[in-house]
């Protein structure tokens, strides 16, 4: 291994130009390779593409996103390695994600790419546990490295960004109260179940993300039955969908929520539960996949069923002040900083053969 001071770390960068650069997957690679730069001894090179893989100088590479069914790793490993698999979620729940003929062979010529990896890293011990017991790899090589959100994610409390929040109402038409969601619209996010309780308590849900005002989709394709509900109940008043949203706007409409809800079956992580905490706004999460263990009891936990979330809705509504305490402090355990020291870590022992 060289010494600490001369690591060049090969860092694939595609996400960042596909659709991925709106989502979860490109969020990731965009903070943490901010993070990266900004450690001592270590160099980064950004490859955009497997041909700039194949050619590149560099002492490890590192993959940030892995999907079951396509074929995201390289076939050729000239280095040590080391691949992010943020969740599993697809093959755990084939029904609600058919593969197709075409995606289980790929998953199979995926999890054979997936043994040359030196090391996995993982966003959560519920993600690391399904990744063993789905793939076999071994588990003293899966590491798992927490997320966090951005440091723009704040309340905004002085009278400028007063104005700006009430500007941001203005510009969206929202109402004085309302209940957020933020993310996709696959089966795992149970956002029917959440649309149907906010009916129950006669409170508007907002919905921010690409994928609720996507009109280019399979209306067919049985991972897209929740999409295709949502939009048939999409009216503007008791729901009422954003679409993407700049993080400065998206930072004000968190700040303007009575509540942020995330009542997923599964989660790898849950990014937005972590950035509504940060600006203030009370969160109810279900007791699900990595959920419980990102909101610890710094949120409303409950069962991923209409009841209960409606339940838990009124509860962190009622209890607001005594969750934005308790959410401020749990945040400070999560930063970017930390996230890129502890997969320089990751680096160093593969590099050290250890």
């Amino acid at each position: 291994m060289k010494n600490s001071y001369q690591i060049t770390v090969g860092f694939d960068t595609s996400p960042l130009y596909s659709g991925h650069r709106v989502r979860g997957v490109g969020f990731y690679t965009k903070r943490l390779l901010e993070a990266l730069g900004k450690i001592g001894g270590l160099k980064i090179k950004e490859l955009r593409n497997e041909k700039e893989i194949r050619k590149a100088d560099y002492d490890l590479l590192h993959i940030p996103y892995f999907h079951p069914y396509f074929l995201t790793l390289p076939f050729v490993k000239r280095k040590p390695l080391v691949i992010t698999i943020h969740d599993l979620i697809p093959v755990k729940y084939p029904e609600h994600f058919p593969p197709g003929i075409k995606g289980r062979l790929r998953w199979e010529v995926q999890k054979k790419l997936l043994r040359r990896a030196d090391a996995v890293i993982t966003d959560s011990f519920a993600s690391k546990k399904d990744i063993v017991k789905l793939t076999g790899y071994p588990k003293e090589k899966v590491h798992v490295i927490y997320l966090a959100s951005g440091e723009e994610f704040k309340e905004l409390n002085n009278l400028k960004e007063q104005k700006f929040k009430e500007k941001i109402r203005e510009k969206y038409n929202l109402p004085r109260k309302f209940i957020l969601y933020v993310g996709d619209i696959n089966w795992n996010k149970n956002v029917p179940s959440l649309v149907k309780a906010a009916w129950e308590l006669e409170m508007p849900l907002v919905i921010v993300g690409k994928q609720a005002t996507s009109k280019n989709f399979d209306r067919c394709h049985p991972e897209n039955q929740d999409l295709v509900w949502l939009q048939e109940n999409i009216d503007g008043e008791k729901v009422i969908a954003l679409g993407f949203l700049s993080t400065e706007d998206l930072v004000a409409v968190y700040n303007l929520a009575a509540v942020y809800c995330q009542p997923s079956f599964d989660e790898g992580f849950g990014l937005p539960v972590l950035e509504a905490m940060q600006c203030g706004c009370p969160a109810v999460v279900s007791k699900r996949g990595s959920l419980p263990e990102i909101a610890d009891k710094a949120a409303v936990l409950v069962k991923p069923t209409k009841r209960d979330i409606a339940r838990g809705i009124k509860e962190a509504i009622k209890e607001e002040k005594k969750l934005r305490k308790k959410a401020f402090s749990w945040v400070k355990k999560f930063s970017w900083q930390k996230t890129a020291q502890e997969t320089v870590s990751v680096y160093r022992r593969v590099l050290s053969g250890n």
